[in-house]
C-alpha cells in the first residue's frame, strides 16, 4: 500500500455529480454551486482536505442532492480552492486512491459514508504489458481522426511504469461515455480493466472513421454541386452567344407576348419591359428569378384599362333597387342622382359614400343592389379589426412572400377598373405599431388623389377614380376626421313599424320561407302575426333580429310539415305565442300615473331610439351628488349642470336653501349595466331634480329631450326621428324638444308623426310648465 493511501480516513464527506467520473492520480478543475456540496467543500477544508468523489446514478435528473451513488469512487485531495464573486468555488482536485463504499453513514446535511480503500496492484506479466502497448497505439489512432488530444499525451504514456496508471490515464481522457467510465473505475482486476479500455477504444476508432467519411463526403458533394452550378451558368452563357437558349427564349417570348396584349399604360409597360429584361439574363435556378416572375404575373393581370359598361337605364336601375329595398329613400335618390349625372357627362369620378346607421338596416345590401342595378362587379371586404397598413398598401418587393395590399388584390379579382367597392365596417380599423390603416386610406378615399394610387408592391400609379367606393360605419365618432371630411355621408334611419311590416311581408317571409323548404301552399303569414312579432318580440332599428325570429316560426312549421301535417298553417296575432313563447317585450313602459322625481327621456344611440328613465332621491348627508346608471363623463356634466341651475332658481320655485346642505341627491338611470353618454338628456335631469325638492310630480305620458345650459336654455339635439319613433313603440304619444328642432321633427314623415304631439321648449321653465303637476 502506498504511503498516499495510508492517510485516507474510512469515513469521508461525498462529492457526487451526475457527469464526471474520476480516476486516480488525475487533476481535474471543477466549479461547484449547489449549497449542499459548499457545506461537503467546507467540512473538507476543515479537515484533511480530502473528499469521496462519486457518481450519481441517476444521470437524468438533478442528482446532486440524490443519494443513489455508485459503489466504486475515487478519493480525492483539494489542491487549491477559490471563492468566486458570483457564490461559487472554483476547485482543483486530484485523485488519489479507489474507494468501496461499505455504509452510509449520514445523508443530511450532507452524504458521509464509510469506505474501503482499494490498492492498486502491480501487474508486470507479459499480457499486461501487451494489453497496455495496444491501449496507447489505440490512443494513436484516436488523435490521429481528432484533433482533441495532443501528441505529447503519448509521449508522457510511454514514459508511465505502472499499468494501472497508464489505463486511468487513458481512460480520465478520452471522450468514451459516462457509463462506460464508470464501468473501468468499478474494474479491479487489471487484466479486465485493460480488455474493456481496449474493446471501447476501438468502437471509438471505428465510429470516428465513419464520421470522418460522412464529412468528407459531404464536402465532395457541395463541391461536386458548386462545379456543375458553374458549369451550368458557362452553359448558358454559351448557348446565350448562339443564340440556342430555348428555355430562356421561350419564357421571354412568353412574357412578351403577355405584355403586348395587356394594354398596359406607357409607365407601366416600361416598367414590365426593364423587369423582362433583367429576367431575360438570369438563371431559373436564382431567387430573384419567381421574385420577377410574380411581379410580371401582377402586372399583365391587373385590369389597367378594362371598364365594364355602366347600365344607365334610370327606370330599370330604380326598379331594381325598389323590388330589392323597401325604404332608404335618401340612399337610392343618392345613387340616382350619380347615374344620372353619369348619363349626361361620360366622364365622371366614383363618388366615395358612407352609409352611416344602425346595424341591420340594409346598408351592405344596399350596396350589392346598386352593382346589380348599374351591371359593376361587386367587391367587399371588411375593414372591421384591421391593424395593418400593409393590408391596404401592400409589402414593398424586398420582403419575402410580399403581396399587394387588398385594394389592388381585390381589383385583378373582380377584373375591371371600374368596379363597386364597399368597405365595410369603416368605423371599427385598429391601429397599431404596424401602422395605421385608416391613414393609408385617405388617398384610397380621396376622388382628387386616387387616380394615382400607389401600391407599396406594384410601386406603379393604378387608376382608381372610376371605382365607386361606399364604406359603411355604426358609429361616425370614431372615424378619423381627415378621413371623415373625404366621404359623402349619407344617414340611414331605423325603420318605424310600418316599414318592418312591409319588409317582413315583401322581403322576410319569402326568403325564410325559402330557406325553410317551405311554400305559399303550406303557410300564411298575416300581417296581424307580423305587427305581433315587432311589437312584443323585437326591439331594433334594422330587421336582423325580425328575421330570426321569422326563421324560427318557419322553422316550427317546416317541423310539423315534415310530419306529415296536410292542412295549411296561417299564422295570425293570436298565435305567434305557440311558436315564440310568451311576449317578451311589454310596451307598458312609460308609467301610468304621474310620479315626483321620475321622469322620461329620449335618447338616441348606434342602435337607434330608445326611452331613458331618470330617478331621483333625498338622502340625509351633506350635499353630494350621486349618480350611478353608468354615465359617460358628458352626461355626468348635465348633471352637475342640472344641480347648478336648479339651486339658482331654487327661491322661485319655493325651495328651502338648507336642503342643499343637509342631503345628499342621489340620480339613478335604470338600466345599469347599458353605458349612457351623451347632452341631450340635461332637461330630463332637471325636470328630475326640480320635481324631487319641490315635491311635484312628472306626467307620465310626456317624454323629453334636449340638450340644458347653466342659464336654462334648451339647445337642440340630434336623432329626433329616432326618439320619436322609440316614444311611439313605448305608448308615448306626447314629447317635449328643443324649439331649434321644429324643422327636424316637421321633416319627420307624416306618418310617424301620426298621433304624436310635440310642445317646443326654448327653456327649462317651458318645460316645467308642461311636464310638473301638484
Amino acid at each position: 500500500m502506498s504511503e498516499p493511501t495510508k492517510r485516507i480516513p474510512r469515513q469521508l464527506a461525498v462529492i457526487q455529480v451526475n457527469n464526471i467520473v474520476m480516476y486516480p492520480y488525475l487533476m481535474m478543475p471543477l466549479v461547484v454551486s449547489d449549497s449542499n456540496l459548499k457545506k461537503v467543500i467546507d467540512f473538507a477544508l476543515n479537515s484533511e482536505k480530502l473528499l469521496g468523489f462519486f457518481l450519481a446514478k441517476d444521470n437524468e435528473n438533478d442528482t446532486e442532492n440524490s443519494k443513489d451513488i455508485y459503489e466504486y469512487g475515487t478519493a480525492v485531495s483539494i489542491l487549491r480552492m477559490l471563492r468566486n464573486n458570483d457564490g461559487t468555488i472554483s476547485l482543483l482536485l486530484q485523485g488519489i486512491s479507489r474507494l468501496k463504499v461499505e455504509k452510509i453513514i449520514q445523508e443530511e446535511p450532507y452524504l458521509m459514508v464509510e469506505a474501503e480503500t482499494i490498492p492498486e496492484t502491480s501487474d508486470d506479466s507479459p499480457k499486461i504489458d501487451a494489453l497496455k502497448k495496444v491501449a496507447i497505439e489505440l490512443l494513436e489512432n484516436i488523435v490521429e481522426e481528432s484533433n482533441d488530444l495532443s501528441k505529447e499525451l503519448i509521449m508522457g504514456l510511454r514514459s508511465v511504469k505502472q499499468p494501472s496508471r497508464v489505463a486511468d490515464i487513458i481512460a480520465g481522457n478520452v471522450n468514451i461515455s459516462v457509463e462506460k467510465k464508470q464501468i473501468i473505475l468499478s474494474t479491479l482486476d487489471l487484466q479486465k480493466r485493460f480488455e474493456l479500455l481496449n474493446q471501447y477504444l476501438s468502437e471509438m476508432i471505428k465510429q470516428m472513421k465513419i464520421e470522418n467519411r460522412i464529412r468528407s463526403n459531404i464536402q465532395l458533394e457541395m463541391d461536386e454541386d458548386q462545379r456543375k452550378y458553374y458549369l451550368r451558368e458557362q452553359l448558358d452563357a454559351i448557348k446565350k452567344e448562339l443564340g440556342e437558349s430555348d428555355e430562356v427564349n421561350q419564357e421571354y417570348k412568353k412574357w412578351e407576348a403577355l405584355i403586348n396584349k395587356a394594354d398596359l399604360p406607357e409607365q407601366v409597360e416600361e416598367t414590365a419591359r426593364e423587369e423582362l429584361e433583367r429576367l431575360s439574363v438570369m438563371s431559373p435556378s436564382s431567387s430573384e428569378y419567381s421574385v420577377i416572375r410574380n411581379y410580371l404575373e401582377w402586372i399583365v393581370n391587373l385590369p389597367w384599362n378594362k371598364y365594364s359598361e355602366d347600365r344607365l337605364d334610370l327606370k330599370k336601375i330604380d326598379q331594381i333597387l325598389t323590388k330589392d329595398h323597401y325604404g332608404l329613400d335618401k340612399a337610392k335618390e343618392r345613387i340616382m342622382e350619380f347615374i344620372a349625372v353619369k348619363k349626361l357627362k361620360s366622364s365622371l369620378k366614383g363618388p366615395i359614400l358612407c352609409f352611416a346607421g344602425p346595424p341591420g338596416v340594409g346598408k351592405t345590401s344596399l350596396g350589392r343592389s346598386i352593382a346589380r342595378a348599374m351591371k359593376r362587379k361587386f367587391i367587399r371586404i371588411s375593414l372591421g379589426g384591421i391593424h395593418d397598413e400593409s393590408e391596404v398598401r401592400g409589402h414593398r418587393r424586398t420582403y419575402i412572400g410580399a403581396m399587394p395590399g387588398k385594394i389592388i388584390n381585390e381589383i385583378k379579382r373582380a377584373g375591371t377598373a371600374n368596379p363597386l367597392f364597399m368597405l365595410d365596417e369603416i368605423d371599427k380599423i385598429g391601429k397599431d405599431f404596424r401602422g395605421d390603416p385608416a391613414s393609408a386610406l385617405l388617398e384610397v378615399l380621396d376622388p382628387e388623389q386616387n387616380n394615382n394610387f400607389v401600391d407599396n408592391y406594384l410601386n406603379l400609379p393604378f387608376d382608381l377614380s372610376e371605382v365607386m367606393f361606399i364604406t359603411t360605419a355604426n358609429d361616425l365618432g370614431t372615424i378619423p376626421g381627415p378621413l371623415r371630411d373625404r366621404m359623402e355621408i349619407i344617414n340611414f334611419s331605423s325603420y318605424i313599424e310600418e316599414e318592418k311590416v312591409q319588409i317582413g311581408r315583401k322581403y322576410l317571409v319569402p326568403r325564410e320561407m325559402e330557406n325553410n323548404g317551405l311554400s305559399g301552399n303550406e303557410v300564411r303569414v298575416m300581417k296581424s302575426a307580423l305587427e305581433e312579432i315587432i311589437r312584443y318580440y323585437v326591439r331594433e332599428a334594422g330587421v336582423r333580429t325580425l328575421q330570426r325570429r321569422i326563421g324560427t316560426v318557419m322553422r316550427k312549421i317546416a317541423r310539423k310539415v315534415a310530419e306529415g301535417s296536410n292542412e295549411k298553417i296561417t299564422v295570425t296575432s293570436k298565435n305567434v305565442s305557440d311558436y315564440l313563447g310568451r311576449r317578451k317585450i311589454s310596451h307598458d313602459l312609460a308609467n301610468r300615473k304621474p310620479e315626483v322625481a321620475v321622469v322620461t327621456g329620449l335618447a338616441w344611440t348606434s342602435f337607434g331610439g330608445e326611452i331613458l328613465f331618470c330617478e331621483g332621491t333625498l338622502l340625509p348627508g351633506k350635499g353630494q351628488l350621486i349618480l350611478t346608471g353608468l354615465l359617460g363623463e358628458v352626461m355626468k356634466e348635465s348633471a352637475r349642470i342640472a344641480v347648478s341651475l336648479v339651486k339658482s332658481i331654487s327661491e322661485k320655485h319655493g325651495i328651502n336653501p338648507e336642503i342643499f346642505t343637509k342631503n345628499d341627491v342621489h340620480i339613478h338611470l335604470p338600466a345599469g349595466a347599458v353605458p349612457k353618454d351623451g347632452p341631450s338628456a340635461g332637461v330630463t335631469l332637471t325636470t328630475c331634480l326640480l320635481s324631487l325638492l319641490t315635491g311635484k310630480k312628472v306626467q307620465h305620458n310626456i317624454a323629453m329631450t334636449g340638450e340644458i345650459t347653466l342659464r336654462g336654455k334648451v339647445l337642440p339635439v340630434g336623432g329626433i326621428r329616432e326618439k320619436i319613433l322609440a316614444a311611439k313603440r313605448a305608448g308615448i304619444n306626447t314629447v317635449v324638444i328643443p324649439e331649434e328642432n321644429r324643422d327636424s321633427f316637421e321633416e319627420v314623415k307624416a306618418d310617424v308623426r301620426e298621433g304624436m304631439t310635440a310642445i317646443y321648449a326654448k327653456t327649462i321653465e317651458d318645460v316645467f310648465e308642461t311636464v310638473l303637476t301638484d
